[in-house]
């Protein structure tokens, strides 16, 4: 696990040594990313530099350094990630006559890439990874991104000048970066609480699809992108080539799948553990990953006091009945908000998830005992694991039959009494509360409303994923550009709206939020995450799965839950979902406020410019006065602040 970077200068005027010097200086950035190691590698006669920072993982002798140049001297690399299968891989090309002078998966894949060419190679690799490759034959410079977008990758033009890197933090540093925020890209960051590829905050830069392959031409500059595996053809597939066998071959079949991904992921020179939340998917990660262990897995849970946040407990017991090394460790408030001014450094861009904070807590435990810790993500999104996917399914079948006058009127209904008011009211009627207790009923109700009159059911998916549902309203000289969760043609190819929805995560949602926490966080601290649920193999067999074996019974996850029923019994398992967060929403009334008032000055706002101050006050005022709980949509404004602010005490937008 490493870190990238690296530019092409078309105008190929600069000497060798001052290209490596920028990109060492490049690669400073994230020393994070690989204390390990550093390596640059210039060509001026093509004005291309690559930079490197390393975090040995695989093959800890100088025989993994970087940038590795391949043995018949067409390639050089540079390479974040993991390619599991290196070793069977290995295997093969000794075969055909390959030799090799250390261990390490990167030497692996520069020799398949001379015996297969670079997409085909790309497909045979089983892992997460982002790399550029130069090819010093055809004067080509290719950038690759793992088919999930487990690792980042970011690029684009400064003038002349084509950037890359694993963190924006690297592109800055070039001398000809050029720091315009995109208004577009923060309109859609206020719906998302995320900024969607292919756009960055920043005007000309973007980040790299998942499964794709860009290729740039040295002399010209021309690009192309060509995907290499594709979720749509993944989940397409899975409709059309179905699952029709047994539940009890399906249950074999997805432990065998499961078990294998996970072995792959053991592999490693350095110590590893795993986290555990007590939860499904981390729980099977670490069930299968003890079941091939001959001693006890370090496991690593983060503990709060707050009971309605604390799922610590739970995963004690799951470690206490596999028999894990396990390590926990309860915050404090105080713990926990001493990580909020590290987060515009950790995220470069604003980034507003709030369980940030826990993964990052997590991961900084996790780091005192092992380098490499494996993840239970993405167990949601293959298994229906979401409350938006029931709370869709069940609103939809309820009010999809009714005249839009009808659902205006609800709507109001709905409004008529502040949540508050609602909470009152209802409190004795605890069967209204069946997604989870932590957002009050009389939130819900609003949350309803907002999203009533939409006309079609993939218009609901996008009203329950926002944050604010007309964003623009709240950026200055906001226009929200077309992603393609508002561009329902290009996901009506599934036949059901669960499924267009757990599509829509899986290639938005996913990579963009929940990945993109979880390299930053790990990272932020030297830790290698590894995500077995993502093995593409696993991506494809959950897409063949039908949802009877996904739901069952109002049951999430069925099918994922009958495996880990053979390691764990099943009443450690059974209980209401929890997440991964933090009571912001009560800090800001608390020990936050004063930071927040700051953030959220009226007169500020005005002379930076980015939001109206009017509506981002009301939000603020309402939320002290508790009549609405905004602490989602107060998040994502105080994280861009919060970067805004950081930018310029460094001297630039962050």
């Amino acid at each position: 696990m490493c870190g990238i970077t690296g530019y092409l200068d078309t105008t190929r005027q600069t000497k060798t040594e001052d290209l490596e010097a920028i990109a060492a200086r490049m690669a400073d950035t994230i020393v994070h990313r690989g204390p390990d190691d550093s390596g640059v590698w210039a060509s001026a006669q093509d004005g291309v530099a690559l930079g490197f920072r390393r975090l040995a993982i695989i093959d800890l002798s100088p025989a993994g350094h970087q940038p590795m140049i391949s043995e018949d001297g067409r390639y050089v690399i540079v390479f974040n990630g993991e390619v599991y299968n290196f070793e069977s891989l290995r295997r093969e090309l000794d075969g055909l006559g390959y030799s090799f002078r250390g261990r390490s998966d990167t030497e692996v894949m520069l020799a398949s890439f001379s015996q297969w060419g670079i997409e085909a190679a790309s497909r045979r690799f089983v892992g997460m990874f982002a790399f550029a490759l130069w090819d010093r034959q055809e004067h080509r410079l290719y950038l690759v991104r793992d088919r999930i977008g487990i690792k980042p990758l970011y690029y684009g033009w400064a003038d002349k000048i084509f950037l890359f890197g694993s963190e924006l933090k690297t592109l800055r540093t070039h001398p000809a970066f050029q720091n315009n925020i995109d208004r577009g890209a923060l309109t859609l960051y206020m719906r998302h609480n995320y900024i969607p590829a292919p756009y960055s905050i920043y005007q000309d830069i973007k980040k790299l699809a998942p499964g794709t392959i860009l290729s740039i031409d040295a002399a010209g500059g021309e690009s192309t992108i060509t995907p290499y595996w594709s979720a749509h053809d993944a989940a397409a597939g899975g409709v059309v080539d179905p699952f029709t066998g047994p539940v009890d071959e399906a249950i074999e079949q997805l432990d065998a799948l499961l078990r294998d991904a996970i072995a792959l992921r053991m592999i490693a020179d350095v110590p590893l553990g795993a986290f555990l939340s007590g939860g499904i998917d981390s729980s099977t990660v670490v069930a299968l990953m003890q079941a091939q262990s001959m001693r006890p897995v370090k496991t690593f849970s983060i503990g709060f006091h707050e009971e309605i946040y604390n799922e610590a407990r739970h995963a004690k017991a799951i470690a206490q009945h596999l028999g894990t090394e396990h390590n926990e460790l309860y915050v404090t408030p105080e713990e926990a908000m001493d990580v909020i001014p590290r987060l515009p450094a950790l995220y470069d861009e604003p980034f507003a998830d709030s369980s940030q904070v826990p993964t990052f807590l997590v991961s900084e435990l996790a780091r005192r005992h092992v380098t490499v810790s494996l993840s239970g993500d993405g167990g949601d999104e293959l298994f229906t694991g979401y409350d938006r996917y029931a709370i869709g399914r069940d609103i939809w079948g309820k009010i999809g039959w009714m005249p839009g006058v009808m659902r205006g009127l609800l709507a109001k209904g709905l409004t008529a009494l502040q949540p508050p008011a609602w909470d009152a009211l209802l409190k004795p009627v605890p069967a209204l509360l069946p997604y989870g207790a932590r957002i009050r009923t009389g939130e819900r109700f609003h949350r309803l409303a907002e999203i009533l009159q939409v006309g079609q059911s993939q218009a609901m998916y996008l009203g329950l994923i926002s944050h604010f549902q007309q964003p623009a309203s709240m950026v200055v000289g906001g226009a929200e550009p077309t992603t393609i969760a508002g561009d329902f043609a290009r996901w009506n190819h599934l036949p059901d709206f669960t499924m267009q929805m757990m599509y829509l995560d899986l290639i938005t949602y996913l990579p963009d939020d929940i990945l993109t926490k979880v390299d930053r966080a790990s990272m932020g601290v030297s830790l290698e995450a590894r995500v077995p649920l993502l093995d593409h193999r696993v991506v494809e067999f959950a897409w063949r799965l039908p949802l009877s074996m996904k739901v069952r019974n109002n049951s999430s996850k069925w099918l994922l839950r009958q495996v880990l029923y053979r390691y764990v019994p099943k009443e450690l398992i059974e209980r209401p979902k929890m997440g991964f967060g933090v009571p912001i929403g009560r800090w800001m009334r608390g020990p936050l406020r004063d930071w927040s008032e700051a953030l959220l000055d009226e007169r500020r706002l005005r002379e930076e410019g980015y939001f109206e101050p009017q509506p981002v006050r009301k939000l603020w005022q309402e939320h002290l006065d508790e009549t609405h709980n905004h602490e989602y949509r107060l998040w994502d404004i105080l994280m861009f602040q919060s970067w805004l602010e950081a930018g310029k005490k460094n001297g630039h937008s962050m």
